[in-house]
Formats: structure tokens, C-alpha cells, sequence
């Protein structure tokens, strides 16, 4: 499918998607093979991208023998040689993952392979000791942990929140931006760019870097899908369709994380997935989610965080011959939108970056048990409704299971700490004390 056939589908005209002449371009495939996944083209390199990227944030975790959480390596081998084999070429990760375990996972399953086979992008994480030396320390240990003498895309990690300022120290009065310079001079990084999370002005305080030529950037990383298009949650976050449009209209490719809303719309309510099915009973909540990021011609890779063989092989499933949505489906997946904010859920991802809790709280724990409540229709509300003390029995006893009681709702402080570190600009210990006040109603109505 080319460039001209890939907007004629997509009903891009109409809906004011055209892509720019500085868009990366969707290869074209031979359509007699089972399952070609869709490749773009990024047009500032000529770089050969496949549209579905690896995303390393939630690597399979198992128990070693000191019962601490480590990445299940055989199966990340096994995950990895399977995404190369049917075409995924681009794997992303950062020092800060998995309490930082990513990389070398990452290096561990990819170096098994030829380095030509598949490209690297990986990210300078100060968030804490933003010094020039222990920044250096970071970016050379990532080139250890990944077992490469250069990356392909490398990422200053989610700048925005604390603004320009804030960037300023975390990169530019510390000599970082110069250092990574020379870096991308010598070959060692041979793309540059930043993954965003916060408000408009500080995103439109780095677009206008960019245009004064302070900061040349290669391409961009943001949170994008079909709910954060018009409808961003959080405190400061800002919606995906003034991001994308910003990046589009200067050029700068585009790479979508959190497609799925860390999983969230891989797993609807179950109203919402019924009018999915009702069109097309053969695709996946997560498939709707990926052909929206993907039917914008500005997007060069969507990431997606598997955590198995399934999400895999459903999501390869999706991006073989891939079908952007055409116009009337874009408008149902934003009626889609509507009614998934209308559910009381906690916008939460699970990345993970609020832990540890100082308080051992399980903060994404606890978030994920209730969104997975009012996902699966298993959310108690009042004793008017049918098999109330049904439901109410079975989100105690499996809260009880899921989190331990030490490790609870009712056991946050409100210190805040958590808040420095979320992405989603989540007022996390008001979250926690909503459904600590949720618990406890449950308790109380027997």
C-alpha cells in the first residue's frame, strides 16, 4: 500500500489527516503472504520501521529464589525471536524499567541476533542524580546492558513536567545536550529525540526550541490514543491531537506509547466491547486501539508492552496487512471515548514509576484490582443492585488476595511522593483514599 492508497483508505482527506511530504511513508507488502507486518518508512533516514514496536516496560516477571521479582529470560527469548521473525524490528526500553532490569533483558534476548536485524531505542533517565558524571555513567552502562556499540533512537526520557526549566537542569546546564551531540557526531547515537508527558506550554516551550534551531530533534515520543486524542486525564496532561498535529506539521516522526492505556483498552467494560463486537466480532478491543494510532500517516512505530505469547500473537494478528480506520469508524472509536470516561476508573498504566512506595504501598496493584473490577462488570455499587452482596464478597476477598493487607489503601499517608514520579500527573493518594472510602463501604453494608 503506498503513500496515496494508505490516505484514500483511511479517509484522511476528509478527516484532515493528509500527511505532510515529511510523513513517514507506509512501505508497500506482497499481499499473498499470511501475516506482513506493516512497515514505515521514517522519511528523515529512510529507516524501515515496523509500525508495531516492542515496548520493554512489562517484561514477564517470575519469583527467584529469594522470592524477589526478576524477568522470566527464557520467555523474553522466546517473545523476542518471535516479534523478529514475523517482522517487528524496533525495541524500546530505558535504564529506569523494571527497576532496571529492562536493558539487559533486552540485550540478552536482541544480542542472540544480528544487530542489523533490529533497532535499539533506549533513554537517558536522570530523573534523580541529574549530575553530568552520573548521567554519563547512565548512558554508557546502557551501551553494556544492551550489548551494542551504538542506538538507533535515543530518547532524553519524559521531559516536560517541571517545563523548560526543569529541562534546563536536566540537560542543559549539566552539559548533557552538548555531550549527547558529540555523541550523535561520532555515530554512537544516530537518532535524537524526547518522550513527553506533561502540560501544552511546556510542550510548546520544546517546539519552539526546535524552531530556533536550539534543539534539532529527530523524532518524539508521546502518549497517544484513542481517549488521550480529545480527552487526557491527569493534572497537567494534555490531549494527543494538539501533540500529534504539533509534530506533524514540522515534519518530526512520530512514536505512540501507551496505545492501550496500559492495558485499559485492551480489557473495556464489557458494554463497550459488546458495540465492538457488534461491528466486527473477529477483532480485539486492542486491535480498535492500535488501527486508531496507526491510521495517522505521521506515526512511525506504535509500542506495545507484551507481557506473553498472546497480546503477541493478536497484536501481529492486527498489524499484518494492516487497515487504518476509515472516517466512520474514527468517529465510533470517539464515541467510544465518551463513554469510557464515564466509568469511575483510575488512570493509571502501570508503569510502575511510583514504586516503591516509601510506605510499601502496592499503588499500581491496587489501581489495576478496581479498574479490573468496573472493566469486567464485577464493580459492587449499592445494595439495590442484583447480586450486590454477591459482587461486594468477591472484590473484598479478592482485594485481600490480590494486595496484602499490609500493603493497602487505607495504609497511605498522603506524603505525595508518588506524585513526583507519575507520568499520568495522577492525585494518587486521593485515588487511594477514594477507594479506600470504597472498601470501607463494602465492609460496612454486609
Amino acid at each position: 500500500m503506498d503513500r496515496r492508497d494508505f490516505l484514500k483508505v483511511s479517509g484522511a482527506g476528509a478527516l484532515g489527516l493528509a500527511a505532510s511530504s515529511c510523513a513517514p511513508k507506509t512501505v508497500k507488502v506482497k499481499e499473498d503472504t499470511p501475516e506482513q507486518m506493516a512497515i514505515r518508512e521514517n522519511p528523515r533516514n529512510g529507516d524501515k520501521i515496523s509500525l508495531l514496536g516492542f515496548g520493554c516496560m512489562r517484561w514477564p516477571m517470575v519469583k527467584d529464589a529469594s522470592g524477589k521479582d526478576v524477568i522470566d529470560q527464557e520467555a523474553v527469548n522466546e517473545m523476542v525471536d518471535y516479534a523478529l521473525e514475523h517482522g517487528i524490528n524496533y525495541f524500546d526500553t530505558s535504564p529506569a524499567y523494571l527497576q532496571g532490569q529492562s536493558e539487559r533483558a533486552a540485550g540478552i534476548a536482541l544480542s542472540r541476533h544480528p544487530r542489523s536485524s533490529y533497532y535499539i531505542a533506549t533513554k537517558l533517565s536522570n530523573f534523580g542524580d541529574r549530575s553530568r558524571e552520573a548521567s554519563i555513567r547512565m548512558y554508557e552502562e546502557s551501551f553494556k546492558e544492551m550489548q551494542t556499540d551504538y542506538f538507533d533512537y535515543y530518547l532524553l526520557h519524559s521531559i516536560g513536567r517541571g517545563g523548560e526549566d526543569f529541562f534546563r537542569k536536566r540537560y542543559v546546564e549539566n552539559g548533557m545536550m552538548d555531550f549527547l551531540r558529540e555523541e550523535k557526531a561520532k555515530g554512537r547515537i544516530r537518532n535524537l529525540g524526547f518522550s513527553f508527558h506533561g502540560a501544552k506550554e511546556a510542550f510548546d516551550s520544546f517546539m519552539r526550541l526546535y524552531d530556533e534551531g536550539e534543539f534539532v530533534w529527530d523524532f518524539c515520543q508521546i502518549e497517544m490514543n484513542y481517549v488521550d486524542w480529545k480527552h487526557a486525564d491527569g493534572i497537567r496532561n494534555v490531549n494527543a491531537d494538539y501533540l500529534y498535529a504539533e509534530l506533524e506539521k514540522r515534519g518530526i516522526p512520530v512514536v505512540i506509547m501507551e496505545p492501550l492505556l496500559g492495558g485499559r483498552l485492551a480489557n473495556v467494560p464489557m458494554g463497550i466491547s459488546r458495540q465492538m463486537k457488534m461491528r466486527d466480532p473477529d477483532r480485539s478491543a486492542a486491535s480498535w486501539a492500535f488501527r486508531f494510532c496507526g491510521s495517522y500517516p505521521g506515526v512511525l512505530c506504535i509500542l506495545s508492552g507484551m507481557t506473553s505469547m498472546d497480546p503477541l500473537l493478536d497484536n501481529i494478528k492486527t498489524f499484518g496487512h494492516f487497515e487504518p480506520l476509515n472516517a466512520e469508524e474514527l468517529d465510533f472509536m470517539e464515541r467510544m471515548a465518551v463513554q469510557m470516561k464515564e466509568y469511575p476508573l483510575v488512570n493509571c498504566t502501570n508503569c510502575k514509576y511510583c514504586m516503591p512506595c516509601p510506605w510499601g504501598i502496592d499503588i499500581p496493584g491496587i489501581f489495576q484490582h478496581y479498574n479490573t473490577s468496573i472493566t469486567n462488570g464485577t464493580y459492587a455499587q449499592s445494595k439495590e443492585q442484583k447480586g450486590y452482596k454477591k459482587l461486594r464478597d468477591a472484590y473484598l476477598t479478592s482485594y485481600d488476595k490480590a494486595i496484602p493487607t499490609v500493603r493497602q489503601a487505607d495504609h497511605c499517608i498522603g506524603c505525595g511522593e508518588c506524585m513526583i514520579h507519575c507520568p499520568q500527573s495522577i492525585a494518587i493518594p486521593d485515588e487511594l483514599h477514594r477507594i479506600d472510602q470504597y472498601v470501607e463501604r463494602l465492609k460496612k453494608n454486609a
